[in-house]
């Protein structure tokens, strides 16, 4: 199954919406129900699902799905994914 799949799947199960579809442009506003517990539940999904873990607010400092995946690309190639410093 591919990143992006499986990615998807975590935030379907997460949020409870099996119709859920990730974009690499969406953001946590984009996606209806995405608060302070969903997150929570998602990054312990996420870090379940691909074996990795995120350090402090690796997750939140996150502006989008794309670098979500870029990221967790780069954890399971063992690179690491440079991250970016979110907009104000």
């Amino acid at each position: 199954m591919e990143l992006h799949d499986r990615l998807e799947e975590v935030f379907r199960q997460v949020f409870d919406n099996d119709a859920l579809m990730l974009r690499d442009q969406m953001r946590a506003a984009d996606i209806e129900g995405w608060d302070s517990v969903t997150h929570i539940n998602l990054m312990f999904g996420i870090e379940q699902a691909f074996g990795v873990r995120f350090k402090g607010n690796e997750l939140a400092d996150m502006n989008n799905i794309g670098e979500l995946k870029e990221f967790l690309a780069g954890k399971l190639t063992g690179e690491g994914a440079p991250m970016r410093k979110a907009l104000p």
